[in-house]
């Protein structure tokens, strides 16, 4: 691995600005699309809609990779129910081969992250060059690449968020979120040059908060960013146990639920991708402080 900085890596590296193929177009040849799920702000449910959108994209037939980049905090084997495992770890020192690391799940593959690894704690190695360092040498082997990425504006979450094809920026209500994610977007534009995210609202309460949101961060982001802001959709609040959520995310009980994450994929994979904001007029403004 190079010993340049991860900003001087990114510079000859990131894909962002090569011509890119219907979101959603099939490939027979080439390298799978990169999608990091990332939000500023934890809690706000990456993990579970990482999860569901890797199950829909492969039950729409696509060959699907989820790489949990919360390593060392894994979630996402404890989200489904499966033994948690040291496969990241095992990998990163060599002691697995990469098939022999993922788990099939649902129709498409992970690798989870580790649960308080010591020997993982102590590695010197750069976290985010070992993943990417998968998606280089895998990506030809899959349709998409999932990332689960941990939250805030870390060195680890940036480099991963700038390298991928897609970001979708998770937010929800909560007036820290916004704040949060658009620091997250300001970064990225600022200092690796992203200028396009996608947007998914998570835990709606109705139809018209979910438009004052995508209001408020679209024209935030389009003053003072100048970047575009693309919608995807949004998942509404379930007045559902958390301890029963993802059983029911998971196993599509909630029909209205499910339908959520459908629209989301389908949004998706239209050819323009999305909704461009900023939308104008729905509802009252709720300012952000930014600078």
């Amino acid at each position: 691995m190079s010993t340049k900085s991860a900003a001087q890596w990114l510079v000859g590296h990131n894909r962002f600005e090569q011509k890119k193929a219907s979101s959603l177009e099939k490939k027979n040849f080439g390298n799978a699309k990169t999608i990091s799920i990332t939000s500023g702000k934890g809690g706000v449910g990456k993990t579970s809609i990482s999860l569901k959108l890797a199950k829909i994209l492969s039950e729409k037939g696509y060959k699907t990779l989820v790489i949990d980049c919360d390593y060392n905090l894994s979630n996402t084997a404890v989200k489904l129910g499966l033994p948690l495992s040291d496969n990241f770890y095992s990998l990163l020192s060599a002691k697995k081969s990469f098939d022999d690391c993922l788990v099939k799940h649902d129709g498409y593959y992970l690798l989870s992250g580790c649960n308080g690894s010591i020997e993982l704690l102590n590695e010197s190695v750069g976290i985010e060059k070992f993943i990417i360092d998968i998606l280089v040498s895998h990506e030809s082997e899959f349709d998409y690449i999932i990332l689960d990425s941990p939250a805030g504006i870390g060195r680890e979450n940036l480099t991963l968020n700038a390298y991928s094809d897609h970001r979708f920026v998770v937010v929800t209500p909560d007036r820290s979120s916004l704040t949060d994610s658009y620091s997250l977007m300001k970064i990225l534009s600022n200092k690796y040059g992203v200028s396009e995210n996608h947007l998914i609202v998570n835990k709606i309460s109705s139809d018209k908060q979910y438009k004052r949101i995508i209001k408020t961060l679209g024209d935030t982001v389009d003053k003072f960013l100048g970047t575009r802001l693309k919608v995807l959709g949004g998942v509404e609040r379930k007045n559902i146990s958390v301890d029963q959520f993802d059983r029911i995310l998971f196993g599509e009980e909630e029909f209205s639920l499910h339908q959520n994450f459908i629209n989301i994929v389908e949004m998706f994979s239209e050819e323009n991708v999305g909704t461009l904001l900023p939308i104008s007029e729905h509802g009252q403004d709720v300012h952000l402080n930014v600078c």
